[in-house]
């Protein structure tokens, strides 16, 4: 009797084949559909990568770059960052030798993945965004060069929908402070920020200056250009608001994510529009006066109701340049007093049921994150902690909630400190703060305030579906 030979496997069919051009995703850097080049002539993969910077520790450097995935579209932008492992001379095929930042991905083509080396460079000129080469290719991948699109087709359209937004990883963030304090907000910002392992650098706003163009719109800071942050948060003292938000706009302008905008800053160091813009949309407030004529004295306070009444200076903080008039009497002399120091005034109905006391909502991302009441210090109807004033956690009703939300967003502002009385009307607005300090609140409320502004900060920098301007692929 004979054996039967057993069946021997053919190893070819084991082998991956690769065309010259495949779809390819590499997820650790949000990319989840790009086109490469494969090509067995070239060592090491390229990444075509715009505004390439390097930020962190020169023990631990990270790189940070940006990817427009779909030729053609300059619009489409999906900014990386990555840990650098290496930098390199690169020969590409024309001769020219070039030094480039290596980072490592994971490579996904059809149902695989592993991890790859990436150099960073800019591939504008080219058709293909990546380059694949031979050191990416596995021992069981096979190349068909008369072929391409072996391996089963990615679309980009997915720049187009939720996904991309779904898909992108936490990265490390290149975030500025904007602060000439070295206050508790400032190192809590800091602190946070390098706990969740991104770049946080605090600049001395007034120190700035501008490069105003239409092309390369810069900030300038010490004799350098400012590099390209992810975000930006205002810490913009009552004293330099027009120069800060000046400072903010050109972030804007670069197109920066700023916590908090030039415009709701503005609008809410001026008690005036303030005031105006939470009666345009129809937030309750204390009833509000203000004019200009010495003449209308008696009228203006007709206008707010009898005394006691407040009046406050319109560049007051912090407590600062706010009296309360008991008497119909000391009202007049203290709107007189103010008129001959030829300074702008308001003046404002006394809630007395509110007792010397308020409500500070922190509004983040349109949410109330944390509460407290303060209570101003014995025989100071001002409940400001910088005045000596106390502060304790407070349960808020559903209407404050709701009233501190709408002020926010009234002033299109993403952190807000939204001050309430408790009327028998209902919660009344004093002000909303655009720049409002974390120690009271964190240690009234003992909640990670400054963790949950990085939490929105690091949601709202995640990539933006794209329009389908035109059929994408």
């Amino acid at each position: 009797m004979t054996d039967t030979p057993e069946t021997e496997t053919d190893p070819a069919q084991d082998l991956i084949r690769f065309g010259w051009e495949e779809w390819i995703a590499l997820p650790d850097l949000g990319l989840p559909a790009l086109k490469a080049k494969v090509d067995t002539g070239a060592r090491t993969s390229a990444l075509h990568a715009s505004d390439i910077e390097t930020f962190g520790s020169s023990a631990a450097p990270r790189v940070r770059f940006t990817v427009h995935p779909v030729p053609g579209r300059e619009d489409l932008v999906i900014p990386c960052s990555a840990k650098v492992i290496d930098r390199r001379m690169v020969t590409s095929s024309n001769g020219e030798s070039e030094s480039r930042y290596v980072i490592a991905s994971t490579l996904e083509v059809g149902g695989e993945s592993w991890p790859i080396e990436v150099t960073l460079t800019n591939r504008g000129a080219m058709a293909s965004r990546m380059l694949l080469g031979r050191e990416a290719l596995k021992d069981h991948i096979t190349i068909v060069a008369t072929d391409r699109f072996l391996q089963p087709e990615r679309s980009f359209d997915v720049y187009a929908s939720k996904a991309v937004r779904a898909q992108a990883p936490n990265r490390a963030l290149r975030i500025a402070v904007l602060s000439r304090e070295n206050n508790y907000s400032t190192r809590r910002l800091v602190e946070e920020g390098e706990s969740r392992g991104h770049t946080v650098e605090v600049i001395d706003t007034t120190r700035c200056y501008m490069a105003i163009n239409a092309m390369a719109p810069e900030v300038h800071y010490d004799g350098q250009r400012l590099p390209r942050y992810d975000a930006v948060i205002p810490r913009i003292g009552a004293t330099i608001t027009s120069y800060g938000t000046a400072v903010i706009r050109q972030f804007e302008t670069i197109g920066t994510f700023c916590v908090n905008g030039s415009e709701g800053i503005t609008a809410s160091r001026d008690k005036l529009y303030a005031h105006q813009l939470m009666a345009r949309h129809k937030i309750g407030m204390p009833n509000t006066a203000f004019a200009a004529s010495p003449k209308d004295t008696d009228s203006l306070m007709r206008l707010v109701g009898t005394a006691p009444m407040i009046v406050k200076l319109l560049e007051s903080t912090q407590g600062k340049g706010v009296v309360l008039a008991e008497t119909k009497k000391a009202a007049q002399s203290v709107i007189d007093a103010f008129r001959g120091l030829r300074a702008n005034f308001l003046v404002q109905d006394f809630v007395k049921e509110a007792a010397g006391e308020d409500i500070r909502c922190l509004v983040v991302g349109g949410r109330v994150v944390a509460s407290m009441k303060r209570t101003g210090a014995e025989g100071d109807f001002r409940s400001n902690l910088h005045r000596g004033g106390s502060a304790k956690v407070v349960r808020i009703s559903k209407e404050e909630r709701e009233t501190a939300v709408r002020a926010a967003r009234a002033f299109r502002l993403n952190l807000a400190g939204v001050d309430l009385l408790r009327s028998e009307a209902g919660p009344k607005v004093l002000e909303v703060n655009s720049s409002p300090g974390l120690e009271g609140i964190e240690g009234a409320s003992k909640k990670n305030v400054a963790g949950m502004l990085y939490d929105h900060i690091e949601e709202r920098v995640r990539p933006s579906p794209t329009r389908r301007r035109k059929l994408l692929g």
